[in-house]
């Protein structure tokens, strides 16, 4: 079964996972589930997550991000090699490293004006603004170099190009996991994952009855808060936000801003723009008097708010009709916020649905993000659709991913 590396560093850039797991091609032609082996994490260095700030909010010019994107590589590559000396495997015993790299910048698809614009000509498509596109970095050529594996990135693009959101991805794993339960039923699954920005996926054996889109903030707002008036990258396991008291005030008002967003049918994504530092400022300038406590804890009750309305709004429907929902696996760094977590079961419980970890379904949550592109990338090479169109909007199935190949397997 060959062994098979996944990188992640996501919207909440809050340091980058290196995944070890074994996949196979199972008898149906689609890979197997995967099987988690073993993992390291490491931080962004300082200067170079410095610089991707920078780049964030567009104050990092052309030059600098194009050597910021091959340090990127050479990190991900240290952390590739790092991961083989821990298990003791070498470069030609891994099959490909899977990745997305790092997003700098995502815009969804206009799909009002795509459909006003039906014949436009292929570059109109983009000069017009109506289909999505993005910029994601860690040079793929120096990850390869470097490692001496092949490797596959870029898993958006193709997507984007056939009109899909090409946001979230995490679909595609679901599909691999849970197509098949032990009694063979055509059942429904929901995950959550909660990084920067979360994303709620209804997976199924039926890929044209699966969903995914994202749900709002995840850990962004949060994150951001903590930077400012804690001077920390996160709120550890929740204990900001648990010493704090919701502000229903301020709680609606996150929900009218967001109304846009919300009003968007799925296929929808979203990106740091929607709910970042710029707008996070301003409620906290808008809220300066208000103690830390209750702002993170506001924030926090937002996120598990706006996963709510996503699943009753568009899930619990579309699971209705395929034998109903009782539990929501929740993966991502989000899961490490207690407070967080309890707020969600709070409002799920509800509406009839528990919560339960990926841990219990054989995909640690702090790891599913990097099994999700090892799994992507596993699919790729073998020239196996890993799209999902249901679920992203796109026309038609395909390979995502762009594969640059080990210098070792050079023909001379």
């Amino acid at each position: 079964m060959p062994y098979i590396i996944g990188l992640n560093s996501g919207s909440s850039f809050d340091g980058i996972d290196a995944v070890l797991c074994t996949i196979s091609t199972g008898e149906d032609g689609h890979p197997t589930p995967p099987k988690f082996i073993d993992a390291i994490t490491r931080d962004w260095p300082e200067d170079l997550q410095s610089a991707i700030l920078r780049a964030f909010e567009n104050n990092l010019s052309i030059f600098e991000l194009t050597r910021v994107n091959y340090a990127a590589g050479a990190l991900y590559a240290e952390i590739t090699n790092a991961l083989l000396t821990k298990t003791g495997l070498t470069p030609g015993d891994i099959d490909v490293v899977g990745y997305d790299g790092q997003t700098i910048y995502q815009e969804p698809p206009d799909r009002a004006k795509m459909g006003e614009n039906n014949k436009e000509s292929l570059v109109e498509r983009w000069t017009n603004g109506s289909y999505p596109c993005g910029l994601f970095i860690a040079e793929s050529g120096v990850v390869a170099a470097l490692t001496d594996i092949t490797t596959v990135t870029q898993f958006r693009p193709v997507d984007h190009a056939l009109g899909g959101s090409g946001a979230p991805l995490m679909q595609y794993l679901d599909f691999v996991a849970f197509r098949n339960d032990p009694e063979g039923k055509a059942t429904a699954t929901a995950t959550l994952n909660i990084g920067g920005i979360a994303n709620l996926q209804l997976a199924h054996r039926d890929r044209s009855k699966m969903l995914a889109f994202d749900t709002g903030p995840g850990n962004v707002m949060i994150d951001h808060f903590m930077r400012v008036r804690c001077n920390a990258a996160y709120d550890k396991d929740g204990q900001v936000a648990a010493q704090g008291t919701v502000l229903e005030n301020l709680l609606e008002q996150l929900l009218e801003d967001a109304k846009g967003f919300f009003s968007r049918s799925p296929p929808r994504s979203a990106w740091r723009l929607d709910f970042g530092s710029e707008y996070a400022d301003r409620i906290l300038q808008a809220y300066a008097s208000r103690k830390t406590e209750d702002l993170v804890a506001t924030v926090t009750m937002f996120t598990a708010v706006s996963v709510e309305k996503a699943l009753v709004e568009f899930v619990l429907p579309r699971a209705e009709e395929l034998g109903g929902l009782t539990r929501v696996i929740v993966s991502g760094g989000g899961t490490r916020n207690g407070t967080l977590m309890r707020f969600l079961s709070e409002r799920l419980a509800g509406h009839g649905v528990d919560v339960c970890l990926s841990d219990e379904v054989g995909l640690p949550a702090a790891y599913k993000e990097a099994i999700k592109f090892a799994t992507l990338g596993f699919a790729a090479k073998r020239g196996l659709a890993n799209n999902i169109p249901n679920a992203s909007g796109a026309q038609r199935y395909a390979v995502l991913g762009k594969m640059t190949l080990a210098p070792g397997v050079a023909r001379v």
